[in-house]
C-alpha cells in the first residue's frame, strides 16, 4: 500500500448520524434464565450517533498504525427502538441509559487500511414497557464489523449469513454491518428513578439466541408505520378456521413497511419495499389460544410498490402497486410455527397516508412447520386493512 489511510482521509461531516434501526432481541421472561418464557422480539426505530468530528470526540492513530475515531448513542426522548412482545402481549422498548455513557469507536481491522472496521459500542439500556422499566448491571458489549461510514446495510438483504429457523438457542453468524451483543445472556432488573438496578431478582434476561441484542443500520425513503385489522385462514386438524387479527402501531404493533427510492438501493429504477415488523393478534380455540402472525428476523420480507419505472419515490402514480413476498410466523401458546415458503401479499396504496389500503394473500398456500419440518396447519389466507397510519422519515420511539 503506497499510502496509509485514516479517517480524516473520508471528510466525515461534523454532525450525527441520524438513521433508522432494525434490531432483535432474544428475551426470556422471569426470574430463571434456563425455565423462563423465550421470545425473539423484532424492534425498529431511530437512533442518534454522535461522533467524531464533532466536538468532544477524537480521531487518532496508536503507535502500531490503526486509526479510529469515537462515537456515542445519544439518549433522548425520540431515540430508542420498540416493538411488540407476545408473551407480554405489550409494546416494549430499549433506550439509552441517560446516566452512563454509552460510547465506543470505528476502529481499523487492518493498520492503515479503513474498511472493513471494527464497530463497537458500551450499551447501558433501559427496557420499558407499560407495566415495568428495567435496568441490567453488567455492560453490553456491541461489536460488528462495517464497511462505510455510516454502515448501512444494503437493503432487503438479511442480517445474518444465513437464515437459521426458530428462536434458538443457536449460534449466528452476522452479515457485514450488522452489530450483536457479544456479552449475553444479561440480566434485567427493576430500576429506580436514577436507573440503577434493584433487587437481586431479574424480570427478563437478554439471550445469546437468534437475536442477540442484533441491529443494523438502514435508510429508507419513506417509513410506514400503521395499525392493521382483518383475518388470516387457516387450515388446522383438516379444517379451514378463520383467525380475526388487530394490531396498533401505537403499541409498536401492526405493520412497519419501508420504502427505498433508487438513491437509497442502488439497483436501478424502482421502488423497494420492505415489511420490517408486523404484529397482529387474535384468538383460535382450534390453535390452543391468543395467537399473533409476525414478521421473520432471519428472513427479509422484501418487493416493490409501483411500476418498477419511477426514478423516485415521488414519481409514485397512486393508486400505486404494492407487492411484498412475506416470510410469516405464527406464535402460538404451544410454540412458534413458521410458513415454510413466502407469502405473496399485495394491496392497491391509494397514497402515502396508507389508510384504507387492504393486504391480500395470492398464489400458493404455505405450509405452517415447526423446527423440526413437522407440518402442523397451513396458512392459505390473509386479509389485513390498513387503518390509523404513521407516514415520515423517522420512526421515533415516542411516536
Amino acid at each position: 500500500m503506497s499510502s496509509r489511510e485514516t479517517y480524516e482521509s473520508l471528510n466525515i461531516e461534523p454532525k450525527p448520524i441520524r438513521p433508522h434501526i432494525l434490531a432483535a432481541a432474544t428475551v426470556v421472561f422471569g426470574d430463571d434464565y434456563y425455565a423462563g418464557r423465550r421470545e425473539t422480539i423484532n424492534l425498529s426505530g431511530f437512533v442518534q450517533l454522535n461522533k467524531w468530528p464533532m466536538p468532544g470526540f477524537t480521531h487518532k492513530v496508536d503507535d502500531e498504525g490503526y486509526a479510529q475515531f469515537g462515537l456515542e448513542l445519544i439518549s433522548a426522548p425520540e431515540v430508542g427502538i420498540k416493538g411488540y412482545s407476545y408473551e407480554l402481549d405489550d409494546r416494549i422498548q430499549v433506550l439509552s441509559n441517560p446516566f452512563l455513557p454509552n460510547s465506543g469507536h470505528v476502529r481499523q481491522i487492518v493498520p492503515g487500511k479503513n474498511f472493513p472496521a471494527e464497530f463497537y459500542i458500551r450499551r447501558f439500556g433501559i427496557l420499558e414497557s407499560s407495566t415495568m422499566r428495567l435496568a441490567h448491571r453488567n455492560v453490553i458489549d456491541i461489536n460488528g464489523v462495517v464497511d462505510n461510514v455510516p454502515p448501512f446495510k444494503k437493503p432487503l438483504t438479511g442480517p445474518y449469513l444465513g437464515t437459521p429457523r426458530g428462536d434458538g438457542p443457536f449460534e449466528v453468524v452476522p452479515a457485514p454491518n450488522v452489530a450483536g451483543g457479544t456479552t449475553l445472556p444479561e440480566a434485567w432488573y427493576p430500576a429506580d428513578d436514577d436507573n440503577q438496578p434493584v433487587g437481586l431478582t431479574p424480570s427478563v434476561f437478554f439471550a445469546p439466541s437468534a437475536g442477540p441484542c442484533m441491529s443494523m443500520l438502514v435508510d429508507p425513503t419513506m417509513i410506514m408505520q400503521v395499525s392493521l385489522e382483518g383475518a388470516i385462514d387457516v387450515e388446522v386438524g383438516g379444517r379451514t378456521v378463520t383467525i380475526d387479527l388487530a394490531g396498533d402501531y401505537k403499541q409498536a404493533a401492526g405493520i412497519e413497511i419501508l420504502l427505498f427510492g433508487p438513491e437509497k438501493h442502488g439497483d436501478g429504477p424502482g421502488i423497494q419495499a420492505q415489511i420490517s415488523r408486523i404484529a397482529v393478534t387474535g384468538h383460535s380455540h382450534e390453535l390452543g389460544g391468543r395467537v399473533m402472525l409476525r414478521a421473520s428476523w432471519p428472513k427479509v420480507s422484501g418487493g416493490t410498490l409501483g411500476e418498477g419505472t419511477e426514478d423516485s419515490l415521488s414519481r409514485v402514480k397512486f393508486p400505486g402497486e404494492l407487492h411484498v413476498d412475506t416470510e410469516f410466523e405464527l406464535v402460538t401458546p404451544s410454540g412458534v410455527l413458521y410458513a415454510a415458503n413466502p407469502v405473496h401479499v399485495s394491496g392497491r396504496l391509494n397514497g402515502m397516508e396508507a389508510t384504507g389500503t387492504e393486504l391480500r394473500m395470492g398464489g400458493a398456500d404455505a405450509p405452517l412447520v415447526t423446527t423440526e419440518d413437522e407440518v402442523r396447519a397451513r396458512l392459505t389466507g390473509v386479509r389485513l386493512a390498513m387503518r390509523d397510519a404513521h407516514v415520515g422519515e423517522h420512526a421515533a420511539v415516542n411516536v
